[in-house]
């Protein structure tokens, strides 16, 4: 690792999330004994994992954003229309957000100076299209903008902060415009994929208001979306075990998001209207994702483009599914749900938003 430890600044963080991000990658003392041990799960990650996300960063740190207006890869196979261009352009995202983490980590002013180019970069380009299948990854450079918000030039920052708030308020009216449909994509993993952006903006922004409405709609989509038996609409739609974890794993990334706000622990064991909480899907889904039960994956699919990428020879629409796929699933539950960890540490994934995390405890 190169340069000085990062130093908090003296003025405290202005969100909780912020505050518990930042007291876990100060220090390892600092995460063990002033901020909640919950927020850093994956006590077990080496050092060498650790280093080698700041190592990815600092190899990155004179690299160019490829900003985009649009985004878009769904529903399209690689080399259909902007595909490959749109994949390009969303590694920056990942890119911003292990700068930030890596800034945290040795204050090294050119990894700063790399978040605010990107952000800017983006802030200045990009126009919501409220696909949340193309947008989902966004939520990267959420977590960039909170970790670098106060070091952030003013413009940057009031740049990045309007082009979170534009998502996330533009997320909340379309839902509620559609409040009650029984149409697929209004209650499955686009509706999930929803959910997600706006509890991360919320916690990103540090918006009450905003995160009360990512409360009510998320509690709606688990009544929706998860069955009596703790399994979910997708499940019944493609027969694919992919799209359980690709439903699931957005609302426990609202869930973890929320949860470093007071009061708001509880999303992911809330049940709504009596019915099956989202602790009951990922209980539902671990026998599968520990190995112990297996299943074929597509083989009664109601979905024509699932086919259509198995024919394509995409890896994962056909054949057994594989649970390390479940791996940042489950490194996210195991955050809020601390029998998980074991599982988590086995399928052995650390997702960016929680390496700042997995960097302080591997100290």
């Amino acid at each position: 690792m190169t340069g000085r430890p990062f130093r908090a600044p003296a003025r405290k963080p202005a969100w909780p999330l912020v505050a518990l991000l930042a007291a876990c990658v100060v220090s390892a003392p600092a995460c063990a004994a002033d901020a909640p041990r919950w927020w850093c799960p994956l006590a077990a990650p080496s050092a060498s994992r650790s280093d080698a996300a700041i190592a990815d960063a600092l190899a990155h740190r004179q690299d160019t954003p490829h900003p985009m207006a649009r985004v878009h890869t769904q529903g399209t196979l690689p080399h259909q229309g902007i595909h490959d261009e749109s994949v390009r352009a969303e590694r920056d995202w990942t890119i911003a957000l292990d700068a930030a983490v890596a800034w945290r980590r040795t204050g090294q002013a050119d990894l700063l100076r790399q978040v605010d180019r990107y952000l800017r970069a983006w802030a200045d380009v990009y126009r919501p299209s409220f696909n949340p299948i193309d947008e989902t990854n966004l939520d990267q450079l959420f977590w960039a903008y909170a970790l670098t918000h106060d070091a952030l030039a003013p413009a940057t920052r009031t740049a990045t902060a309007r082009l979170i708030r534009a998502l996330g308020e533009g997320y909340v009216q379309r839902v509620r415009q559609r409040r009650g449909s029984t149409y697929i994509n209004d209650i499955n993993n686009w509706q999930s994929h929803r959910i997600k952006l706006i509890a991360t903006a919320a916690a990103a922004l540090g918006d009450p208001a905003m995160l009360a409405a990512a409360r009510e709609l998320f509690l709606a989509q688990v009544a929706a979306n998860i069955r009596a038996d703790g399994s979910t609409v997708d499940f019944a739609q493609r027969d694919a075990l992919h799209y359980v974890t690709y439903d699931l794993q957005p609302l426990v990334q609202a869930a973890l998001a929320a949860s470093a706000y007071p009061g708001q622990r509880d999303w992911i064991d809330a049940h709504p209207a009596g019915g099956a909480s989202l602790a009951d899907a990922l209980a539902w889904l671990a026998p599968y994702a520990e190995g112990r039960r297996g299943h074929q994956e597509f083989v009664h699919t109601e979905e024509p483009f699932d086919i259509e990428r198995r024919q394509a020879g995409l890896k994962g629409y056909d054949g057994a599914w594989d649970p390390h796929t479940s791996a940042a699933l489950y490194a996210y539950a195991a955050v809020l749900l601390p029998a998980y960890r074991p599982l988590a540490r086995r399928l052995g994934e650390t997702p960016a938003a929680l390496r700042a995390c997995a960097a302080a405890d591997a100290r």
